[in-house]
């Protein structure tokens, strides 16, 4: 009875800190790949229910009545709830913005919930288990403090660590034929220019780059591309139509992704209207408008293309790519940069998943075309 006692208690131990192992190798994604972060994820789970397997007992005894507990032990129990109920979402996330799994599953698909979710998950489990230590700690005081650093730790690790490696870690490399190819739209907003901001042609790139951005730039044939100029292919070859590149005439942006960051605020801050080339949307009924966000809106060029075009009575279609903000304020911007235009809301691409937005551009496009 003994020894079954005590394996069982050194099997919930390897299963909790293979729980801790699985969603930090999850959140690291930028070095594991899609495929091989859903198939953790899955992993994940069944640990998880392995756990509360282990753990059914205290289910039958959390929510007796009259039941006394200290005052440790009830916030313990709650953290445990509010875990549990955390996991079951980010379950339910998960199977939303599956590519590789749970392709056919649509509902709750937005990245920026799933990143969020896994964040509250991981932190929430580091005070889930320090409250087992603080239980037999000699010192509560210090208990509590190793408990609350541990949480900010784990907070940060989701909201800004994670984050900074994909920016300046992840390489996308891509077949350009694969990615563009797909089916054709029967277009009916008359004749269409599909115009895009990209930071390639933009920026004064060092000589050497070679850790590029999924949320900017990818490896195309192992050629340096800009992921919204990708994004312009695909349109261009969904429904046809022309293309432009919305290109700077004056400085451009420095290499680092860092810096572009810090100019394109100091361009917001001051609504600075970088000089651009020219582009000719005379002799056109729909302009398609690709861009990234930056800082939760168009970035200054767009703003100039805007400005200095005459969109008068045309229809504006926008796609926006970003890392986690949606489309921000960049509407409402838009429609005051062009006031007598018609604007509609295509779609806003979480940067992961450009690579793989030609169907998902066609569809919403047609879909469009319906209204």
């Amino acid at each position: 009875m003994a020894e079954n006692k005590r394996a069982k208690k050194t099997l919930g131990i390897v299963i909790d800190a293979l729980m801790y192992i699985l969603l930090l190798a999850q959140m690291l994604y930028v070095f594991a790949g899609n495929t091989i972060h859903e198939i953790l994820g899955i992993t994940m789970f069944i640990c998880v229910i392995a756990h509360l397997l282990m753990k059914r007992k205290w289910f039958a005894t959390v929510f007796k009545k009259g039941r006394k507990v200290s005052r440790a032990r009830r916030f313990s129990d709650i953290i445990s709830l509010i875990l549990l109920a955390l996991i079951i979402t980010l379950a339910v996330s998960s199977m939303g913005v599956s590519r590789f799994i749970f392709p056919w599953f649509k509902y709750v698909s937005s990245p920026t919930l799933h990143k969020y979710l896994a964040t509250a998950v991981l932190t929430v489990s580091v005070v889930h288990g320090g409250m087992h230590g603080y239980f037999r700690a000699k010192s509560k005081r210090k208990a509590l403090i190793l408990i609350v650093l541990g949480a900010v730790a784990a907070a940060a690790i989701g909201l800004a660590l994670v984050p900074y490696l994909n920016r300046h870690f992840k390489t996308v490399s891509i077949t350009y034929a694969d990615k563009i190819a797909g089916r054709q739209v029967e277009w009916t907003g008359g004749k269409t220019l599909t115009v895009y901001f990209t930071r390639l042609g933009n920026t004064d790139f060092d000589a050497d780059v070679d850790a590029v951005s999924g949320a900017s730039l990818l490896l195309a044939d192992g050629e340096l591309m800009g992921s919204n100029q990708l994004l312009a292919d695909m349109i261009t070859d969904a429904i046809g139509g022309d293309q432009a590149a919305i290109t700077l005439t004056g400085e451009k942006y420095p290499s680092s992704y860092a810096s572009t960051t810090s100019v394109a605020r100091r361009e917001l801050s001051a609504g600075a209207r970088p000089s651009i080339v020219p582009i000719d949307t005379s002799s056109y009924d729909s302009i398609i408008l690709v861009f990234p966000l930056w800082w939760g809106t168009i970035p200054m060029p767009v703003a100039t293309f805007l400005e200095q075009s005459n969109l008068a009575g045309k229809t504006i279609y926008v796609i926006a790519t970003q890392g986690s903000s949606g489309y921000g304020s960049s509407i409402s911007d838009i429609e005051k940069a062009a006031p007598d235009s018609e604007i509609i809301k295509v779609t806003s691409i979480y940067c992961d998943d450009i690579p793989d937005a030609r169907e998902k551009i066609a569809d919403l496009l047609e879909e469009k075309m319906k209204r």
